[in-house]
């Protein structure tokens, strides 16, 4: 199952990153026209449609939660033994991608729409939440991951631009008012998505076993826990997620992801509406627009390069700047009504798609290098964890931006189906769009100018842990490792590599 002679090569890194064609393309997707597909296609009202994405995606996050611990210790099981604790759910997960094609038929009522919808989240979550740990468990080398993250992203970002590339074409195939382009999409998507996810199985491996764990594979009894035992190890389930938020880089880390994504989950939601109601383009010319993503396939391979030479927070301050000046040139179109002139807005969308290239390639670039600033805490690996908190917290976050754009739409005055929507409804669309958006990027920038973790903090980090393994003496650490160690993590040096997840006093 491991092998640690094994070289990160960019084959490697590519065969690891095709999950993310589902996980950068299905959600792209979702995001752009799910919504849009319930309001005009399948009956629904926008607090409908934004009901059904909110409540699987909040059911979903929990779910989440309980996938990271599993597959943390999936390695007890007979198929974790056989097939990986992570991989084993890439294996399962390939087949299940069949779910996918359901979201996209029409004449079902609400109960139909939520529980397929929320059957596609629990699966790519069981898919997505193991993978995303295998970095950390094939290399510990700062570049090797970076081989594995930019070749995800960059795929991701293919992922991303076919997500909208090719509905675009199928709209304009099938017509406007047709149901049958978006069931068409989602029957080829999930094709690719299943064959792309088996792929990444069979191109991936997972460290060995540690001691400690062969220790607890030896000492494993098959006795049944008591309910009052089982109650405990809840708590301390609930306790150990809870810790990841005492660590002063996740915490930041974290804040800048989930305001970043929503911003962007905000601008995919309403863009489609913003297109069609607000500068009365059509459908295909949205979809076109947003197909420009594929200007964060390149964009990718050059995040890479950045994310060496100016590190994440760089890479933040980039982003952002870059899709909030687009945003306020989106609404200029509107209030002078000129989106008859499509030069303009694809030169503004393809900008802003280069921000969004990078706000979406920087996070899990630096994912990886979080856990091992959890373990000079802790002396433990928890990637599982930290890769479950994420997502429980990702997806409550969008869950709950989704369903505000949902009940902004419907108090707005937006009517179903209506191929003209009233003036209060567009300027409601335009606002959300480009105010909302900007607002929740301006407040993940102010965090990104207090991010330290980069290349050369996270070595001085490593290099801190692989001494202190090595029965190095915490009193002869020198003052620089003390400062980073201490501004990483959020704890006193004293107060690391002490082991468990409860360090003592905090500095930050």
């Amino acid at each position: 199952m491991a092998n640690k002679a094994r070289k990160i090569t960019v084959p490697i890194g590519i065969g690891y990153g095709l999950v993310d064609l589902m996980g950068g393309g299905a959600f792209t997707i979702i995001g752009a026209f799910l919504l849009y597909f319930y309001t005009t296609f399948a009956g629904l009202t926008p607090i409908q449609g934004a009901s059904i994405i909110a409540v699987a995606r909040i059911v979903d996050a929990i779910v989440s939660l309980a996938i990271g611990s599993i597959t943390d210790n999936f390695y007890k099981t007979r198929l974790g033994k056989k097939f990986g604790r992570r991989r084993f759910f890439l294996l399962i997960g390939s087949p299940l991608m069949a779910v996918y094609v359901l979201l996209w038929v029409t004449g079902m009522n609400y109960w139909f729409y939520l529980l397929t919808y929320l059957a596609f989240e629990i699966i790519a979550a069981m898919v997505l939440i193991p993978w995303e740990t295998l970095p950390a468990e094939m290399t510990k080398d700062f570049n090797g991951r970076t081989i594995i993250s930019t070749s995800r992203m960059f795929i991701s970002a293919t992922g991303t631009f076919l997500a909208t590339f090719v509905p675009g074409r199928l709209i304009k195939h099938f017509g406007q008012n047709s149901p049958e382009a978006y069931f068409i999409n989602g029957l080829t998507f999930a094709i690719i998505y299943a064959i792309c996810i088996f792929i990444s199985y069979k191109a991936t491996w997972e460290r060995e076993l540690t001691p400690e764990m062969e220790k607890e594979l030896l000492a494993q009894a098959n006795k049944q826990k008591s309910f009052g035992e089982q109650l405990k190890a809840v708590v301390e389930i609930v306790k150990d997620y809870l810790s990841t938020l005492k660590i002063k880089s996740f915490r930041k880390h974290l804040g800048i992801y989930l305001l970043s994504f929503t911003a962007k989950d905000v601008f995919n939601a309403l863009f489609v509406f913003f297109c069609v109601y607000d500068l009365k383009v059509s459908a295909t010319l949205a979809a076109n627009l947003l197909s420009l993503s594929v200007v964060g396939i390149p964009m990718t391979i050059f995040a890479g390069f950045l994310m060496v030479k100016i590190g994440p927070s760089g890479l933040f301050k980039l982003s952002y700047s870059l899709m909030i000046a687009c945003l306020l040139c989106f609404y200029g179109v509107y209030m002078t009504n000129t989106g008859s002139n499509t030069a303009m807005l694809y030169i503004i969308a393809g900008v802003y798609q280069i921000g969004r290239s990078v706000l979406e390639f920087t996070p899990w670039n630096v994912f990886p290098f979080i856990p091992d600033v959890d373990e000079i805490i802790t002396k433990q690996r928890r990637e599982g964890l930290f890769a479950a908190v994420m997502t429980f917290a990702r997806k409550s976050s969008v869950a709950i931006a989704t369903f505000a754009v949902g009940v902004i739409l419907q108090e707005g005055g937006f009517v179903k189906g209506r191929p003209v929507q009233p003036p209060e409804v567009m300027e409601t669309i335009a606002n959300t769009l480009v105010f909302g958006a900007i607002g929740l990027l301006i407040l993940a920038l102010m965090i990104a100018f207090t991010f330290k973790l980069n290349k050369d903090t996270h070595g001085i980090l490593v290099d801190e842990i692989e001494r202190l393994k090595n029965n190095g003496s915490k009193k002869d650490v020198d003052p620089e490792t003390k400062a980073v160690v201490e501004n990483l993590t959020g704890y006193k040096y004293e107060d690391v590599w002490i082991g468990g997840n409860t360090a003592q006093k905090s500095v930050s």
